[in-house]
């Protein structure tokens, strides 16, 4: 009797897996279904000649300018104290081969010792990669 019981447990957690597993089925197919009808309800994609066309002038290019600097207070600005969009009103800038000259000629090559050499790394290792 006690195998008739067994048994009877292992099918009734067989039929409970089906049970489940059909009911899982049954949404993803239903899923699949409901998509189909809202995409036969969109409207089709644009034609070619539907697509947008550059203007007659070509395609837009990025400027690139220098910008005057303008002086932020000593114990800087709050958000609401900005101008525009953080863009302070700033204007470009009368001479910018002089600005990007002076911008580009502050960069040094780090001095002074390297970082510490790796364990088992010859005594004239150097700076590695920032050589």
């Amino acid at each position: 009797m006690d195998t008739i019981l067994s048994v009877d447990a292992i099918v009734t957690d067989i039929a409970w897996f089906l049970v489940v597993g059909l009911a899982v089925v049954g949404l993803l197919l239903g899923g699949f279904k409901l998509g189909q009808r809202v995409r036969a309800k969109e409207p089709p994609p644009p034609a070619a000649d539907e697509q947008p066309h550059l203007p007659n002038g070509g395609a837009v290019y990025e400027v690139r300018e220098e910008r005057d600097p303008v002086e932020i207070p000593e114990g800087g600005l709050r958000p609401h104290e900005m101008q525009g969009y953080g863009n302070f009103g700033s204007t470009t800038s009368s001479h910018p081969e002089d600005v990007r000259k002076e911008r580009e000629s502050g960069f040094k090559r780090p001095e002074g010792p390297g970082p510490h050499p790796q364990p088992g790394a010859p005594p004239d290792a150097g700076r590695g990669a920032h050589a």
